[in-house]
């Protein structure tokens, strides 16, 4: 599994927002995130929030391309899901339930991340419908370790 963006968010932006418009905190792409074990990232709103279902948040960089290649878009990048981590080369749905290791930081997968209704307006119409049916919202995870994440590279859209 490789880690191609990390993405943090002390705010949640949807949270009580269900049929109304998302709040406007935006996504901010690090090129290091400090992971505490039993919080998540350091400084990320799933941190600061003990109880979640999940610390934080995975997304395949496969799924976000082939959006991009159904939807024929090259103006949205993974931010727009609103998930922490994102990686290539993963089933992250075979992940739930399991332990894993991601640059030597361990996490245990929760619970698969189901798309919500909104990434039809943050990414395109439709999008909910094709991830749910991809079964590719994302994966949920408790960190259980401390250590450091990097992006180990940067996407192509080409």
């Amino acid at each position: 599994m490789k880690v191609v963006h990390i993405y943090v968010c002390p705010t949640h932006v949807y949270v009580g927002h269900h049929g109304q418009p998302a709040g406007t905190a935006p996504m901010e792409e690090v090129q290091e995130a400090r992971l505490i074990a039993g919080r998540g990232i350091e400084g990320d709103r799933y941190s600061l929030r003990p109880g979640t279902k999940g610390q934080v948040t995975f997304f395949s960089e496969e799924a976000w391309l082939r959006l991009c290649r159904e939807f024929n878009r090259d103006d949205r990048g993974p931010d727009v899901f609103r998930r922490n981590i994102i990686v290539s080369g993963a089933d992250i749905d075979g992940l739930v339930g399991r332990e894993f290791d991601v640059q030597g930081v361990r996490f245990l997968g929760v619970d698969y991340c189901a798309p919500c209704h909104w990434m039809d307006h943050a990414f395109a119409p439709g999008a909910f419908e094709l991830l749910k049916g991809w079964h590719a919202g994302g994966l949920r995870a408790h960190v259980l370790s401390d250590g450091c994440l990097t992006p180990e590279a940067a996407p192509c859209l080409g």
